[in-house]
């Protein structure tokens, strides 16, 4: 089998706000477990993270608390960190887009696009605040979106109907730094990329992806509107400064956050390898024969889509584009949107310590917004915990090893059983392991876990019909192979499940005394475990999640609809 090199980024989370599970849904747990998926393929994966650290809420955030904004952003990248890697999300690096090496990188981004034509230096007019003696950018202005009517809608987008916004569009503008409302709208200077400009070398370039529905219809929404030129500087402290070498007038400018956060997976890759970053993103030192791979929630889709390659294209055609750009849909909880300030769902910091992190990677992917919106309960959660990894995949891991154990010891006596009925049920479980790793090849995740799931059933119908109990009472020897049969079966859904529940992988193949790589022939793996092998019992896999605990979380995280 041809090995790959593949490069997997996902959104960069904004750093002041703590990711929710439909961040996590939406493209961090995905993007993992196609990681995981790879390496276990064999394949040479970076797999690269970050946080979104420059812009409006930054600035606002950190004068919120009193610090500095370096400090806040240090503060909150930490916590983003921390909270990943308790969720066992396996970047090769989790990097910064506040660096040196991103400074670096947007501004000579910059300078080629001006020499390429796509800059403009534009006088415009913008709103400024009075009372606060300042330009505001679009983020720092709130009021009643023209659209949908929503109150809390910022000046660059409003999150209810993720439309594009212009700030004098709002209704009853007010400034976000101290509310006012005295507001003018004065001329300033300002940079634009000229998005219509590099408008059909962008088409050009998406007609030839080979991207799911959501993503190339977000795309081409946008592009059959028509792309409008996009300011990319604002008058900020914090961000990147605009290189006064080419821009002499833009001393005081920093770049628009949405121009340098997606160059942050260039500049972190940067972080992480030095000069070698080049094999991953420049054409010429061999990105071309890497595949990339994006993780997108459906309102990041359209600044990946069509604006961040618009920007590679405009400067260099020598940058790698992403081939596989997987947008998702958004996670809601009971029927509304997650609520920091209301205290209303369930946010990462919280859930990693109400339940292990496999039970949440476990549910969440199995309900991924792959199409359309998916619903969170702790209902649904509870009830398919219990089902799935309790019924099925720990009661088939528990009653081989402890009926075992309780009859024959914890050193196998006897090889695994290899009757008709063994041969019949290899051959469904290739079928099913071939299915499941195409699903995760495809990121299809969806259709992988109820792949994954019909082969623990298989496990639990073969142990029913082959009834070992029963058998003992007559047979040992054979009620002792067909157990040995159901060991190895066990051992090969732990490798299976490795991208999706590496925990619980790990804790179970501990104890069968083994490990495995991904599983291409499921005969030449069905004796890896045999007579003499040493195993122990766990005395739980998964625990069971009652209603009393559903009633309390509910309770908890304010769950009405």
């Amino acid at each position: 089998m041809t090995k790959e090199k593949v490069l997997i980024t996902s959104a960069l989370p904004y750093v002041n706000g703590l990711p929710h599970l439909g961040h996590l849904v939406g493209c961090l747990l995905p993007s993992d477990i196609y990681a995981r998926f790879n390496r276990l393929m064999g394949n040479e994966v970076l797999y690269i993270g970050g946080t979104d650290e420059h812009g409006t809420p930054s600035e606002l955030g950190a004068k919120k608390e009193g610090v500095d904004v370096y400090d806040y952003t240090t503060k909150y990248h930490n916590i983003h960190k921390d909270i990943y890697e308790k969720f066992n999300l396996s970047f090769d690096y989790f990097g910064r887009t506040s660096s040196k090496e991103n400074t670096e990188i947007t501004q000579e981004i910059a300078r080629e696009l001006f020499k390429n034509g796509y800059i403009e230096e534009r006088e415009v007019e913008q709103v400024f605040s009075v009372d606060d003696n300042m330009f505001l950018p679009d983020r720092y202005i709130v009021g009643t979106c023209p659209y949908c009517g929503a109150t809390n809608a910022r000046g660059d987008q409003c999150e209810s109907c993720t439309k594009v916004l212009d700030p004098k569009d709002l209704i009853d503008a007010r400034s976000a730094v101290s509310g006012s409302t005295n507001l003018e709208v004065r001329k300033t200077k300002h940079l634009y990329l000229k998005l219509s400009k590099l408008s059909d070398k962008v088409r050009s370039w998406v007609n030839t992806r080979k991207w799911n529905k959501l993503t190339l219809g977000i795309a081409n929404k946008w592009l059959d509107e028509g792309l409008s030129d996009r300011c990319i500087t604002r008058d900020l402290k914090w961000g990147i400064p605009v290189p006064t070498d080419v821009f002499p007038d833009m001393k005081d400018k920093v770049f628009y956050v949405w121009f340098d956060a997606p160059i942050g997976y260039i500049s972190i890759t940067k972080e992480l390898l030095g000069d070698g970053y080049k094999n991953w993103w420049l054409n010429s030192c061999g990105a071309d024969k890497v595949r990339y791979v994006e993780f997108m929630g459906k309102d990041n889709v359209p600044f990946h889509s069509v604006m961040f390659p618009a920007t590679l294209i405009g400067a260099n055609e020598d940058y790698k584009k992403v081939d596989t750009l997987k947008g998702l849909s958004y996670l809601n909880f009971n029927g509304g949107k997650f609520s920091k300030s209301a205290h209303r769902g369930i946010f990462a910091d919280s859930a990693i310590e109400e339940f292990p992190a496999d039970y949440w990677r476990y549910w969440l992917i199995k309900n991924a917004p792959e199409t359309d919106d998916t619903d969170f309960s702790f209902e649904r959660f509870a009830e398919e915990i219990n089902k799935d990894l309790n019924d099925v995949l720990g009661n088939f891991i528990l009653r081989v090893l402890k009926f075992y154990n309780s009859k024959f010891g914890n050193v196998l006596l006897h090889n695994p059983a290899n009757t008709e009925k063994e041969q019949a049920v290899i051959a469904e479980l290739q079928e099913r392991v071939n299915a499941y790793t195409q699903y995760l090849n495809d990121m299809e995740f969806r259709k992988a876990m109820a792949e994954l799931r019909a082969i623990w059933v298989l496990g639990n119908t073969y142990i029913d019909e082959m009834a070992p109990w029963s058998v003992f009472k007559t047979d040992s020897e054979k009620s002792g192979e067909i157990l040995a049969f159901a060991m190895n079966l066990m051992r090969i859904y732990m490798v299976l499940a490795k991208p999706i529940m590496p925990n619980v992988s790990e804790k179970i193949l501990g104890t069968l005394g083994t490990s495995g790589d991904w599983i291409f022939d499921v005969k030449e793996e069905m004796n890896a475990i045999s007579k003499g092998h040493k195993f122990e019992v766990p005395e739980t896999v998964f625990s069971k999640i009652s209603s009393d605990r559903v009633n309390e979380l509910n309770e908890k995280y304010n769950a009405k609809k």
